[in-house]
């Protein structure tokens, strides 16, 4: 008989069977349930609704609830999504909520934070659940947002449902699922100091298009793979869903443990790999030395191109943040370019939570504590002329009008986000391309889509950022 890969051994386990295989349908125990304030509220009204207003979550110490995406805007409708997980945390005595205080659920735009490390506020819930502890390798998370997926990077399964699914495991900690099959993506090689994961998913996608992963797992392994940071790894599983994949999920390493041991609020959990026999649907690889900076043009993440074809492509506005390219090394990758100079078009920079943006404060361009006459990685990015907000989604998910970063018109826009269908960043006259930090921040210096190579001619040091 055939071995498991990891994705089926952990849904075996889940489901307390010795095996599985793909396309048999189990119930399976859920370790963790996120929500946020866009899907949260849908969420709460269906628990309510099927479960009665009196009862109570299956596991209060299990259900994360994460603000993160419209709440910078004067936008009542927001306030109140904001409000209902307040209430809904409050009777139901639940431990982890990451509330914005400064949501007043009064009329007007709430200030933000003034220091990133003074608030309960967290930020993006991709970014946030790792850094709070809530991911380990080998179980299962769900959450009401399709780029769930990210937490993968981690060795364990998690994904995204909808209002429905989230509210039956609010109530009995469990879901079905059916067994996807693997796809199997080895990278070899080291990467080049001009290439980040996001070329790497771009590539992915562009081979196999937006539907090529249809509910599959899109397993990401290779010695190009173990050499990146697990920030990076996260960009490769956020993507998964952008071709269709059920989930994305990486190899358990010693940099996997070693951050989830400094974070975790569990002191267990259990490391699966794939067994020497597995079966793969799909299997494709790739070396990094022949990979160029990749771009995806509108309106579709696998409307894959190079940089340097697009090169004729002049930008109105350039992008770097969200849970895909908001992360500390992606900061210190975009000002390592940055620095030193001054950007030709709007320059947006949204960190992907409070932890990054407070780190963007204390580190230096090297990922190091700053001295006392060193630049910070903000100081740098504002000098360049960026504009930097508040952590959050932001411009990610279009929003309200007045939503930081967000395109109102025909405006093109090179952006470390992940997806560029027509108005996911507001306008939906708007062109949207999607490429690494490196290329968003050499495309804002020249004031159109640029190669990053053109300035990128060594290593980016990126130090301890992001480790632990």
């Amino acid at each position: 008989m055939p071995g498991m890969t990891m994705t089926e051994k952990i849904i075996a386990r889940h489901a307390g069977r010795a095996q599985v295989r793909p396309g048999e349908n189990v119930w399976v125990d859920v370790d963790v349930l996120m929500t946020h304030d866009v899907c949260g509220p849908g969420t709460i009204g269906i628990f309510h609704e099927k479960f009665g207003r009196a009862a109570k979550v299956w596991d209060k110490k299990r259900v994360v609830i994460i603000p993160d995406h419209y709440i910078f805007t004067a936008d009542e409708k927001c306030h109140r999504n904001v409000q209902i997980l307040r209430d809904f945390v409050r009777a139901q005595g639940l431990e982890y909520y990451y509330d914005p205080e400064f949501v007043k659920n009064e009329p007007g735009m709430p200030n933000p934070y003034v220091d990133p490390t003074r608030t309960h506020y967290r930020g993006v819930c991709h970014k946030v659940l790792p850094e709070e502890g809530h991911v380990r390798p080998g179980e299962i998370l769900l959450g009401t947002d399709s780029h769930t997926c990210t937490a993968g990077a981690f060795g364990q399964f998690a994904t995204g449902v909808g209002n429905t699914d989230a509210a039956f495991t609010l109530g009995i900690g469990k879901t079905w699922l059916k067994v996807p099959p693997t796809m199997k993506f080895v990278f070899h090689g080291q990467i080049p100091p001009y290439l980040t994961a996001k070329d790497m998913i771009l590539a992915v996608i562009g081979e196999i298009g937006v539907a090529g992963a249809t509910y599959k797992t899109m397993y990401f392994t290779g010695d190009a793979i173990r050499s990146l940071t697990l920030e990076d790894r996260m960009t490769l599983t956020n993507m998964a869903i952008e071709a269709g994949g059920k989930n994305g999920v990486c190899d358990v390493d010693e940099k996997t443990l070693q951050y989830v041991r400094h974070r975790s609020r569990n002191r267990s959990w259990d490391v699966f790999e794939d067994d020497k026999n597995a079966e793969y649907c799909y299997q494709k690889q790739w070396d990094l030395a022949t990979l160029e900076p990749l771009v995806a043009k509108p309106h579709s993440p696998d409307n894959k191109d190079t940089a340097g074809n697009c090169r004729h492509v002049r930008i109105d506005q350039a992008y770097i943040g969200s849970c895909t390219g908001g992360k500390i090394t992606d900061m210190i990758f975009a000002a390592g370019i940055l620095k030193g100079c001054r950007v030709k078009v709007p320059t947006y920079v949204v960190p992907g939570s409070t932890e990054v943006h407070a780190d963007m404060r204390r580190m230096n361009l090297v990922g190091a504590a700053r001295g006392p006459n060193e630049k910070s990685i903000e100081e740098i990015l504002l000098e360049a002329g960026c504009h930097v907000g508040p952590s959050g989604c932001s411009a990610c998910l279009g929003g309200p009008p007045d939503t930081f970063g967000r395109l109102h018109s025909g405006e093109v826009c090179i952006s470390t986000t992940n997806r560029n269908f027509p108005g996911r960043m507001g306008s939906m006259a708007a062109a949207v391309y999607l490429a690494s930090p490196l290329t968003v921040a050499a495309s804002a210096l020249t004031g159109h889509i640029t190669d990053p190579r053109e300035f990128v001619f060594q290593p980016i040091p990126t130090g301890m950022a992001g480790v632990r």
